[in-house]
């Protein structure tokens, strides 16, 4: 007999879609079972609330008292023996006058007159243990800030007189299929500079609405010392970075995104922390132990990073105080919950293929992260049931997007992530004359049923250093000198054709979502550099080239077009509505394939050379008109195509016994879209 679900068997196939998971149905429902009995425990003793467990951001920290006009500050450091507050009053020493008293717990505890402490003050702490001390920033801080001649990293106490008043208390999103703009504000403008929260709203945003995206999905905003990291290497999961600008100008900047109608997605980091000691929680308190893993398996080693120890009652408090504190203070819509593998499998699943489900269900698996993965989407989904998590993980771990009740973890979604690796490794190891379409067809539409996902041609993962854009795989040096609309080039034809043909497949075919990363959508040259001692600490790499797109004599501003287009149709059909995407018609010879969704029929001419006068394929009956071709000259195409074409469904027993048929010219490098009249 199986274990149950809530009452239902395992072997229930609206449970598993996939009959291979059977034989694993014990361990999933113990995997299962213990998740639930962790959240029933936590719940039985913080008054049958998740939410009242996840307070470490309003315990621990520096508050003021509105009540009692006075200040309180408490910290969590079972090893520390003493704790000191150290500022400019100290001369940034130990001083009695700021020692922050043990109380019971582990926890250390003091009560400030009001006058301590004013708006703008920085200070850090001070931690004695035995046989050392050292100076770290609050583990609870939520704003934290570089001196920019010292480099120096410090609290700040935040307190305006005026709190930000939100234009938009409750945003309700739109009822749409996620179109995710993923974007990073530092790297967003094109000056060689950091970009500011509200220069991302003013110069930005716009940019965004205008492309028709719904979803801003915002990288790096967790402050981490180290601004090449792309944000990776958190050091204060509580303060937004300010590098950036203020927490008011953040707000602002989601409050001008709401306006618009767009919701605002952040990325989290809860698979490790930076290994910074003075600037994060590593060695907090002069253990390794604290938040992590002792010994080997609290250190990523490829990411030179500590692993949280998810078996520790503090770090769950720690985790997913976290998650509330973003959605409670700064009102996001979502979280992309990064580095998922790493947290999943003791070996972080480095160097890994995990070709059989045995990869998934062995003891190496941290149960306690995936335990940790369930309550937190528990958590968010409690304090809004709009809120909307996607999981990033590699691995293709099995239910990690699927419902609790089905024996899944809770995601909303999760990336279909092989994808864009196949689209470079395409790309990198053949011709496109070489290409396998039923390889890519596969690729495209392999997805496990019970599980939402979201598909991308490119993210910022396949731009950063050692690897390059889609468009420069496509092109070499020719973006640089062949991207005039008067070129006519093979080299240039080529890139521009396949750019818009990548993605219009990928969205095309995608489950329930697609994202692209900024600037990709008008296929930005070169890929993504942060300033380094390597690079003479250049930001020519970390910035984005948005005259490309408005110069009209430039292909740049063509895919730009199509783009803008392609998210139209999807948008307006409501594509991903309906997930059954049925193929017919698949020649590798021809280098041909066609498609239908929704009642839009997706051709693509893959051929390098040829063109097709009259290309015949079984279709359901009925009259078509053209919505869209890549080949027009808006696009960047020769206009061999009429737009807007009607095209009538045919009958010939002598050509097919298959029934209604369709007859279309097929120019080389070219994607027709036909929309059924109905």
């Amino acid at each position: 007999m199986k274990k149950c679900l809530k009452g239902r068997s395992l072997s229930d196939p609206a449970i598993f879609n996939d009959p291979y998971l059977l034989a694993y149905a014990d361990i999933i429902s113990s995997r299962r079972l213990r998740a639930i009995e962790l959240e029933e425990k936590i719940k039985q003793e913080n008054k049958g609330s998740l939410g009242f467990f996840a307070d470490y951001h309003k315990i621990f920290g520096l508050h003021f008292d509105e009540d009692k006009g006075s200040w309180v500050f408490r910290e969590w450091a079972p090893n520390a023996s003493e704790i000191f507050i150290v500022c400019e009053k100290t001369s940034w020493q130990k001083n009695k006058d700021l020692q922050i008293k043990r109380k019971d717990n582990h926890v250390f505890e003091r009560l400030f007159p009001k006058e301590t402490f004013s708006h703008g003050d920085l200070f850090r702490l001070k931690l004695v243990w035995p046989g050392g001390e050292g100076d770290r920033i609050p583990t609870a801080a939520t704003r934290v800030v570089q001196d920019s001649h010292t480099l120096i990293f410090n609290a700040q106490v935040w307190h305006p007189q005026e709190k930000y008043k939100w234009k938009i208390k409750k945003f309700s999103p739109p009822k749409e299929s996620l179109l995710i703009y993923e974007t990073h504000v530092g790297m967003a403008l094109e000056d060689g500079r950091i970009g500011t929260y509200a220069e991302f709203e003013h110069n930005i945003l716009p940019k965004i609405a205008d492309a028709g995206y719904n979803v801003v999905q915002l990288m790096a905003i967790q402050e981490h010392p180290y601004y090449g990291s792309f944000g990776y290497h958190v050091a204060n999961f509580f303060a937004p970075s300010s590098r950036f600008g203020t927490p008011e100008e953040f707000k602002s900047l989601i409050d001008a995104t709401h306006k618009r109608g767009i919701r605002v997605f952040m990325d989290i980091i809860h698979s490790h922390a930076v290994n910074n000691e003075v600037e994060g929680i590593a060695k907090f308190d002069g253990t390794g132990y604290q938040f992590f893993h002792d010994g080997p398996k609290g250190y990523h080693r490829q990411w030179d990073s500590r692993c949280f120890d998810y078996s520790k009652s503090y770090v769950l408090k720690f985790l997913l105080s976290n998650l509330k504190f973003w959605i409670k203070e700064f009102k996001i819509d979502g979280c992309r919950f990064d580095g998922i593998t790493s947290m999943l499998f003791e070996d972080h699943g480095l160097g890994r293929a995990f070709t059989s489900y045995d990869d998934y269900y062995g003891s190496d698996v941290d149960v306690d992260a995936l335990s940790y993965l369930f309550l937190a989407n528990s958590l968010v989904h409690d304090i809004n049931p709009d809120f909307t998590t996607i999981a990033e993980d590699v691995s293709g771990y099995p239910g990690l997007a699927a419902p609790i009740l089905k024996g899944g973890t809770g995601f909303d979604y999760r990336y279909a992530m092989g994808i864009a690796d196949f689209w470079i490794r395409l790309l990198k190891e053949f011709k496109d004359e070489q290409w396998h379409l039923g390889s890519l067809w596969r690729e495209l539409t392999t997805k496990r049923k019970e599980e939402k996902t979201i598909s991308y041609a490119e993210s910022h993962d396949q731009a950063l250093v050692g690897d390059k854009t889609l468009i420069m795989h496509l092109m070499g040096s020719h973006i640089y000198t062949s991207m005039k609309k008067d070129n006519e080039s093979i080299e240039t034809l080529r890139g521009v054709a396949l750019h818009k043909m990548i993605r219009l497949i990928t969205i095309a075919t995608a489950g329930s979502g697609y994202l692209n990363f900024m600037g990709n959508e008008f296929g930005h040259p070169e890929w993504v550099d942060f300033p380094t001692e390597k690079n003479n600490y250049s930001f020519h790499y970390a910035r984005r080239q948005w005259s490309l797109k408005y110069d009209k004599d430039l292909y740049f501003s063509c895919l730009f077009e199509f783009d803008k287009n392609m998210i139209a149709i999807v948008k307006d059909s409501d594509l991903f509505s309906s997930p059954d995407v049925n193929l017919l018609c698949i020649h590798e010879d021809d280098k041909v394939i066609a498609f239908e969704r929704k009642k839009i029929i997706f051709v693509f001419n893959f051929h390098h050379s040829k063109s097709f006068s009259d290309y015949m394929f079984a279709a359901p009956a009925g009259e078509y008109r053209v919505d869209l071709n890549s080949d027009e000259i808006r696009f960047g195409g020769k206009g061999r195509l009429e737009q807007g074409q009607v095209h009538f469904t045919i009958v010939d027993p002598k050509r097919s016994d298959k029934g209604s048929l369709l007859s279309l010219y097929l120019p080389t490098r070219t994607v027709i879209i036909l929309k059924l009249k109905t």
